[in-house]
């Protein structure tokens, strides 16, 4: 008898949801699954799986016991009710507590009824069903290897509700978003090309592994006969790996994370995910919000329900622009970020902008408390219950063209709009003496220039005294746009935007 590993002493289930618990043992076995008042009884099939469902339970921060009884029972202590998020993606959210220079932070960290589950690296050319890990409690000695983002972010939402708090690691560092898509987000016409290419080099390795293998066997006759004899073994032939399993290229690893390391989760209930990657796909537009837009679809039809599923925009990076249309940089993380931007068109998604919190010398920004304390505030906006809460920064609705000025308006202004100052991990303050930086605006020859900006009510207007007949207007879209300073009054910042459309 066997228990997925996910429900570890120290779990988390998921309130409000029906939670299925599985495992397996011989087939035909009799098990029964008791918890919080529950007792379910069902038999493994053929292959040994079961699998019961606990019905919807409320929250509850008082340890439990959860048993599984077949031929032999097993125990599983000091089990809590809460919400469950995934927290998925490349290094940002892999990167730990204990890398971000927050020492009173981790002796601070004693929070019981948070709980996460550390994760491995694992990619796959086929699904797996079950993981490799195990739950532990966050308190100053575990709290260094927590995931930074996902710690900060559960620490806000439970201080504010407190209900317990599950967070699942589920990310590899220097992964392409193709990497954690299942095989049917790539059906549609735009995306297909890419499966095609995995498809053809599994084709191809399935067609070299004939030859490889009667090589492989001559070597090991070779190899005995050497090892007998007390003589040198000789190098053994190369072997093809797996397409999944080489790292070289982004599409021969389509599809090998999510195989590997979230298709073990897909029966785990959950709140929602927490999602920060981008960095690998950065140079592209429409292609990474195809991507995003499938990725996010495709893994509530495995789950099936719509549930939340917040991200984080890209920092800035690097040296900053110097150029006021920003296509000096590379790589053009601006492109990227519009993606992300644009998926916030499906339901019951947000987005934590970070275009002021980067670091130009790393990749890794430290300052990992404002990220996970903007994603917090969209979860507790939308999913806690937390009325008036402002829980995004002013995001660019329409633009009006008034003689030599344009005109632009924005949705989300929290109170108005002010110019703001954001020093490390210090609240935003206003900068009443400063004035608008980043914007820049540009006539129907495109030829941009950098632009006089100011706030009037709700609006900010933009001109340049070397545009006459201004068409478009740009804010914060370069790679790094030191200095980019638009906020609203609840101290969050302007999501980076241009209203001209390109490729």
């Amino acid at each position: 008898m066997r228990l997925a590993r996910i429900f570890s002493d120290h779990v988390v289930l998921q309130r409000e949801r029906p939670v299925p618990i599985w495992g397996w043992g011989e087939p035909g076995e009799s098990v029964r699954v008791a918890f919080g008042g529950q007792s379910l009884a069902t038999t493994t099939d053929r292959s040994g799986k079961w699998r019961v469902q606990l019905a919807p339970m409320p929250v509850s921060a008082s340890p439990q016991e959860l048993t599984v009884t077949g031929n032999t029972t097993i125990r599983v202590s000091d089990v809590l009710v809460g919400d469950v998020w995934l927290c998925s993606g490349q290094s940002n959210m892999a990167f730990g507590l204990g890398g971000c220079d927050a020492e009173a932070d981790i002796q601070s960290a004693t929070f019981p009824a948070i709980r996460f589950l550390h994760y491995w690296e694992r990619f796959a050319a086929e699904p797996q069903d079950d993981i490799d890990s195990r739950w532990q409690q966050v308190n100053p000695t575990t709290a260094g290897s927590c995931m930074a983002v996902a710690f900060y972010f559960a620490r806000r939402v439970y201080q504010e509700t407190k209900i317990p708090i599950g967070l699942v690691a589920c990310t590899v560092g220097g992964t392409e978003i193709e990497c954690w898509m299942p095989p049917e987000a790539f059906r549609t016409p735009s995306l297909r090309p890419i499966e095609k290419r995995l498809d053809e080099a599994i084709a191809q390795y399935q067609a070299t592994l004939p030859g490889a293998v009667d090589a492989m066997e001559r070597w090991l006759a070779v190899a005995k006969q050497a090892l007998a004899q007390s003589r040198p073994v000789p190098n053994p032939p190369r072997y093809p790996l797996p397409p999944n399993e080489d790292r070289n290229g982004t599409w021969v690893r389509t599809q090998s994370l999510f195989k590997g390391m979230v298709a073990p989760l897909t029966s785990l209930a959950i709140k929602g995910v927490l999602w920060y990657q981008g960095e690998n796909n950065g140079d592209e537009l429409k292609p990474y919000i195809e991507k995003q837009q499938a990725l996010i679809e495709s893994w509530r039809a495995r789950w099936g329900y719509d549930f939340p599923f917040y991200f984080v925009q890209l920092a800035s990076w690097l040296k900053p622009s110097t150029v006021p249309s920003g296509d000096d940089s590379s790589p053009r993380w601006q492109r990227c970020r519009e993606a992300q931007l644009a998926s916030l068109k499906l339901p019951k998604t947000g987005m934590a902008v970070t275009i002021d919190i980067g670091d130009p010398g790393d990749i890794h920004p430290k300052n990992k408390l404002d990220v996970g304390e903007r994603l917090a505030l969209w979860a507790l906006a939308k999913d806690y219950g937390r009325t008036g809460l402002v829980y995004s920064g002013p995001i660019y609705k329409a633009m009006q063209i008034e003689g030599r000025q344009i005109r632009l308006q924005f949705d989300h202004l929290g109170g108005g709009l002010m110019v703001g100052k954001k020093e490390g991990r210090r609240p935003v303050v206003e900068d009443k003496n400063g004035a608008l930086k980043r914007f820049a605006i540009a006539g129907a020859d495109r030829v941009w220039q950098w632009a006089d900006a100011k706030i009037e009510g709700g609006t900010v207007v933009v001109s340049s005294s070397r545009v006459t007949q201004p068409t478009a207007v740009r804010y914060a879209y370069a790679l790094n746009p030191e200095g980019c300073n638009l906020y609203n009054r609840a101290g969050l910042p302007a999501f980076p935007f241009r209203t001209d459309k390109g490729d």
